[in-house]
């Protein structure tokens, strides 16, 4: 999916970062779905850009990764 905002570079940057954090984590996409109490396709669909994740949303990914979630925007806006 094309994400023609005006802030599609920083989405595609949060996309990067989330999926460089689960991989690193060493977690599957079905395993950080059930650490966060989401659906089963909850993290394909954010990770291919079919979706946006929410602030609160992006707040357990970054817990259940066991990473600080101000950091990971602090990556965001580079």
């Amino acid at each position: 999916m094309r994400d023609s905002s005006i802030y599609a570079e920083r989405n595609k940057r949060l996309r990067a970062i989330l999926i460089a954090a689960r991989k690193n984590a060493g977690l599957t996409q079905e395993e950080l779905c059930e650490l966060v109490g989401a659906y089963r396709t909850f993290v394909s669909k954010y990770e291919k850009g079919a979706r946006q994740v929410r602030v609160a949303e992006f707040i357990a990914l970054a817990e259940a990764m066991g990473l600080d979630p101000l950091e990971m925007l602090r990556e965001v806006r580079g």
